[in-house]
């Protein structure tokens, strides 16, 4: 496909805000108050918790191109990367973690994915210009959510709507669009007065296939919408509830998987109440329950030309290397795309279809109290899934499987956060937590034949410093999470050892992780770092073998930092630096451990003026050497080691008038060929050799415009 990049409906835009705007100008009686243009971000520091917790602003345009999904969106904080597939719906990585070591949350609940190899994960179904903050919490330093996250815990959040009979609604939209095909709305509305609202979120995005910088068609169309519908009361300051539901749907292309995502249903239903200010002492009391329903489906012909059964050239053995299956379904796939494969007659196309879903309810109540210099968070949560799917062989329907239930979880937890304040600059926070789950694997008759029940401790202290004299701000804290091992890793995999049952012997994980980490902010120049180091017994490393994932228990040693610089030149001139680096040993074998990024820098200058501003971004990978070759995680593993590289980005912003601002932007400027580590083959289907992997977009050119009303 040849590169488009088409700017009629942008100028067509443009000139219709321009003449409303000039319109209203010449009739108006406002003044408007002297705006900026913002600035495009390419990078957040830490900035809250004297440096553990990153505030980001996912309203705000990000280079690369604004992000389609939450895993896009947080790869531009520094710590976090992405397994690629495609163009979209990859799935996220903090300091070398994967899975649900990194714990999502959307306004304070879970929404959990269905497929069995990740192609539908959590940050897939996240619209990130939907919410009105992101919220990261480093390491295993809070334990107020079910199942602590060990390496980080993320939160995509929307805050009250706060309306007067004088401004009696607000809204904000936007438009991108881009090379190849990429055209996305945005629009966010609420309508209401003092005591209610009603707020809508929704979101389009559409995107052709990319090419890389060598001009090769990498496949990666996609198409996603959401929608959700909130409806709150107020009837005083200290009073919040929240009636809210959604639904979304799409389809994904995939350059790196056997099969495509033609459906990724998702409705919720949530309700949250807040009351602050009962007592002198109970500050705050919240209580909310969601419910998420998803229905992925998954195929190999209506997005792309399916394999066909004899025809040889690897089609079976790369759908089955690519897509992982639940151990129910795992005979009747691999016979019907894995030996098919091998005959020597061509036999007609070999058609698959799979539907998995995800039913989740959530329910949590905390309360905040606050005494002296005491400050204590407490509450208590569950969570109920269960998981279900089928396999249709649509051209051999006797080897088809109906839909079950596969999987039942439930969880119930409890925690405790207390914070006290030592002196001036001194505080100390330390929290406990307990999790009871019960997890169950179903058959067809829907009779469990296997159950595992764990109690899962977790617990973290830490202290927080501030010389505000001085400018500086430091944190120490140690913390100690269990984890269960998740739905992917129990019923995704086989055993290691052939004798062993992954369902009952797959241990839970035990991280216990050192974190550190300082602010200094002094006149022009700015700098911070953070450090972590942690020892994690029977960390849950998967061998793929043949092309099936085998799962096992090992010791590691995990260790990294990120780091950053900035300073101010003068009134217009501004420059920042930062840098990640994660590092991880498996000690039973002797290795590095696998699937961790490599070390990478980031450079910003920009030149910031009262009605625009202009920067450049400079993306710096190095090699990654340090590999374990067959082993990883449930949607990639180590194939060898990677090249260094690196890309130059340009942007843009301009303040049109009050509320209205047009950014521009070219990614990878110099059009470079590059391979991401954390990276998938090319899937044979495609034309991709055996070891081949699929390389990242070229050159990319976008634009966005917003609107705030």
């Amino acid at each position: 496909m040849s590169q488009k990049f088409n700017l009629q409906p942008l100028v067509a835009a443009m000139a219709l805000i321009c003449t409303s705007t000039l319109s209203l100008a010449h009739n108006g009686e406002e003044h408007h108050p002297k705006t900026m243009a913002p600035i495009v971000l390419t990078a957040q520091k830490a900035n809250d918790a004297n440096g553990l917790v990153i505030h980001a602003d996912p309203k705000q345009p990000t280079q690369p191109i604004p992000a389609v999904d939450g895993a896009a969106y947080l790869q531009s904080i520094i710590g976090f990367n992405q397994v690629k597939s495609g163009g979209a719906n990859s799935d996220v990585t903090f300091r070398g973690m994967f899975g649900s070591r990194i714990k999502i949350l959307t306004d304070g609940t879970e929404n959990l994915g269905a497929c069995p190899s990740r192609m539908d994960s959590p940050t897939s179904y996240i619209s990130p210009e939907s919410y009105d903050r992101i919220t990261v919490i480093k390491g295993p330093q809070t334990v107020q959510y079910a199942h602590t996250g060990s390496a980080a815990t993320v939160s995509f959040e929307r805050e009250p709507e706060k309306l007067t009979a004088d401004k009696a609604y607000r809204g904000q939209a936007s438009v991108l669009i881009g090379s190849y095909g990429r055209l996305d709305h945005n629009v966010e509305a609420a309508i209401g007065d003092e005591t209610k609202y009603a707020r809508l979120n929704s979101s389009r995005s559409v995107s052709d296939s990319y090419q890389d910088g060598d001009g090769n068609k990498v496949p990666s169309d996609w198409k996603k919408w959401n929608a959700d519908l909130a409806l709150g009361w107020t009837p005083d300051d200290d009073t919040w509830l929240e009636l809210k539901g959604g639904k979304s749907d799409g389809e994904m292309m995939y350059a790196g998987r056997g099969m495509d995502g033609s459906q990724f249903k998702r409705e919720s239903l949530g309700f949250s109440i807040q009351k602050k200010n009962l007592t002198p002492i109970i500050q705050q009391v919240d209580a909310q329950i969601d419910y998420s329903y998803n229905d992925h489906i998954m195929d190999n012909f209506s997005l792309r030309t399916p394999p066909r059964m004899g025809s040889g050239g690897g089609h079976g053995h790369s759908m089955h290397m690519a897509h992982s299956r639940p151990k129910a379904h795992a005979q009747t796939m691999q016979h019907g795309s894995h030996d098919m494969g091998h005959g020597s007659h061509d036999m007609g196309p070999n058609r698959m279809s799979m539907q998995v879903t995800r039913r989740t309810l959530n329910a949590r109540a905390n309360m905040t109290l606050a005494w002296d210099k005491f400050k204590l968070i407490t509450g208590v949560d569950s969570q109920q899934n269960k998981h279900g799917g089928n396999m249709l062989m649509l051209d051999m329907p006797n080897m088809s499987s109906d839909f079950f239930t596969n999987m039942k979880f439930e969880s119930y937890g409890a925690f405790g956060e207390l914070s006290y304040q030592l002196n001036d600059a001194n505080t100390v926070i330390t929290g406990v937590r307990v999790d009871q789950s019960k997890i169950s694997n179903f058959q067809r008759d829907q009779k469990p034949t296997q159950t595992r029940k764990e109690t899962l401790p977790s617990a973290f202290i830490r202290l927080e410093n501030e010389m505000d004299q001085q400018g500086l701000k430091s944190y120490i804290g140690l913390g100690y999470v269990e984890r269960v091992p998740d739905y992917w890793e129990l019923f995704s995999t086989t055993a290691y050892h052939s004798n062993d049952n992954v369902f009952r012997d797959l241990k839970n994980e035990k991280t216990t992780q050192l974190d550190m980490g300082l602010q200094y902010d002094r006149g022009a120049f700015n700098a911070w770092a953070s450090a972590y180091a942690g020892q994690v017994n029977d960390f849950i490393l998967m061998r793929y073998v043949d092309g099936k994932a085998k799962s096992r228990n090992i010791d590691a040693n995990i260790a990294g930092a990120e780091a950053g610089v900035g300073y101010q030149f003068n009134d217009h001139i501004q420059a920042d630096l930062s840098a990640m680096y994660a590092w991880g040993k498996n000690k039973d074998d002797h290795k590095p451990l696998a699937q961790i990024s490599p070390l990478e820098g980031r450079m910003n200058l920009r030149y910031v003026a009262d009605k625009y501003n202009v920067g450049l971004l400079w993306r710096v990978v190095a090699s990654q050497n340090r590999v374990s070759l067959n082993d990883g995680n449930i949607v990639g593993y180590d194939l060898k080691k990677s090249d260094s590289f690196n890309t130059l980005s340009l942007n843009a912003t301009y303040n049109l008038s009050s509320g209205i601002d047009l950014s521009v932007g070219v990614d990878n400027l110099f059009n470079t060929s590059y391979t991401e580590h954390l990276n998938k083959l090319g899937n044979a289907g495609f034309g991709y050799a055996v070891d081949q992997q699929f390389n990242n977009i070229g050159r990319n050119y976008w634009a966005r415009m917003s609107m705030k009303f």
